[in-house]
């Protein structure tokens, strides 16, 4: 048997590590013997020793063997859910797209403001706004920005993810926008292969931000756009990402650009 499980640590707006259960495994000669739930006790020890108190993981809602597994191993129901879009298809805001979204969300790391002015979609797209690859130069505005919107200084959480974004993925999804030749914004993503038992490769976007002093100009939007162009080139069919079910703001945004929520739950296990 096997069990493949990663440490996050800020991802999705959070502030202290936390733990991801990938995929687990039991050959079918050894089943029924309780080798699952020792896996699991196995990484919980070693999560515990880390200092972190809770592990995560994602199943299908119709994948009912999995789910009473996980609910045998003392996995509950999590706050968080999943949301995603389809990459290629057509995008339909309304003229205030944005308007939902102009609320700093401090306790989050998908933190962005958004023009309150409800100006035409169109005048806010990528066309408007340059969108470029993430490079290791953007470092120092991508940290300046996270801390204008969190009040801390995450440079070591950045470091990492840039580093994975940059060197350890197979592809470069994540993206900066710039006006008056500087960084205004980002957004961090990976491509996910097989994680949580999924066949297909899935983008999966875990760190957005916006300048607070650019609030106006759309670039939220620019730099989603611009990633869902990307990403349909790659052949990506797929985009997700993951949030508490009460950040009102930041749901409405997503949901008028597209998002709705995916066939996923959200399964959370106390250490």
């Amino acid at each position: 048997g096997f069990a493949i499980a990663r440490i996050q640590g800020g991802e999705f707006g959070e502030a202290a590590e936390s733990a991801v259960l990938d995929v687990i495994g039991v050959d079918d000669s050894h089943r029924s013997a309780g080798l699952g739930h020792d896996l699991i006790e196995g990484i919980g020890e070693f999560l515990k020793k880390r200092g972190i108190g809770e592990l995560r993981t994602q199943v299908d809602w119709q994948d009912r063997a999995i789910i009473g597994f996980f609910a045998g191993a003392g996995f509950e129901l999590s706050p968080h859910q999943v949301l995603e879009r389809e990459v290629g298809q057509e995008d339909t805001e309304a003229e205030d797209a944005e308007q939902d979204f102009v609320e700093p969300y401090r306790d989050a790391g998908m933190n962005d403001y958004s023009d309150p002015d409800g100006d035409d979609f169109q005048a806010l797209s990528r066309d408007k706004v340059p969108v470029r690859s993430m490079t290791p130069a953007d470092l120092d505005a991508v940290v300046r920005i996270d801390r204008k919107l969190t009040g801390s200084d995450r440079k070591e959480y950045y470091e990492g993810k840039l580093d994975e974004a940059l060197n350890e993925s197979g592809i470069r999804v994540s993206l900066v926008a710039e006006a008056d030749d500087r960084p205004v914004g980002f957004i961090m993503a990976r491509v996910d292969f097989g994680e949580f038992g999924r066949a297909e490769p899935v983008a999966v976007v875990d760190t957005i931000g916006v300048d607070p002093d650019r609030k106006a100009g759309g670039i939220g939007s620019a730099i989603l756009s611009q990633l869902m162009a990307n990403l349909d080139a790659l052949m990506v069919e797929h985009v997700r990402t993951r949030l508490t079910w009460d950040e009102f703001g930041l749901l409405g945004f997503l949901r008028r650009y597209g998002f709705y929520p995916a066939q996923q739950l959200v399964l959370k296990k106390a250490l």
